[in-house]
Formats: C-alpha cells, structure tokens, sequence
C-alpha cells in the first residue's frame, strides 16, 4: 500500500487570473513539518496572524488551473468561499489522509461518505 501524498480539488468559486480565466480545479500536497513552521518566521505573520494560512496554503497547493505556480498573491485574491473549502481541504487531508468525510443525509439521517475534492456534489 503507498501512501496518497497529493490530492485533487474543485473550487466552489475559483480563482479568475489577470486575463479573466477561471481557475477551478487544482492538486494540494500533503503538508511537512516545515510547512507549518517557516511561515512563523515571516514578518507578515508576526503583524498578523491570519496570513498564516495564506503562505501555508501557497506552499501546499501544488498546482490550479493553469497557473504556472501558486503564490501568496493568488492565494491572497481568491474569494472567501475558495479560501474557506481549501483551508477545510487542507485539515481534512493532513488529519485523516482522505478527502472522504462521514456525515448524516439531512433527507434520510442515514450516514453517508460526501468526498470533499468535489463540492456541490
């Protein structure tokens, strides 16, 4: 068995580029150590502890759209729905390993499996 390093998304919202393109879909890797504490060093968290997770994200999404990188610029300009799934995507993949989450069917009540790379589905 190997383990799963990156995992696949689609933005609820996406991100739209200088030239008007929309950007959805994208890889995220799993986080390192030293993911989590370099941005800790930088002077824009130490203002402002937010922006934790704008250079830790840019860090960890290896690829959107057709984007040739990912940086804290993009990052910074998505729309909060966007920064809000992948800051979600982000803790589910590095607690459990999966984007599959457990949840209860508000129609049945029956639990079910939703996987979070593909929201609105």
């Amino acid at each position: 068995m190997t383990l799963q390093t990156e995992f696949e998304f689609t933005l609820p919202r996406g991100y739209v580029d200088r030239e008007g393109n929309l950007h959805k879909n994208g890889t995220m890797r799993l986080s390192t150590a030293m993911d989590e504490i370099a941005p800790l060093r930088d002077l824009r968290v130490k203002s402002n502890q937010a922006y934790l997770a704008i250079i830790l994200l840019s860090r960890v999404i290896t690829r959107l759209g057709s984007l040739p990188e990912v940086h804290t610029g993009i990052v910074e300009s998505l729309f909060s729905a966007d920064f809000a799934y992948l800051q979600e995507f982000y803790r589910q993949i590095n607690e459990n390993g999966t984007t599959m989450v457990s949840t209860i069917c508000p129609e049945c009540n029956e639990k079910i499996e939703v996987d979070l790379s593909q929201p609105g589905e």
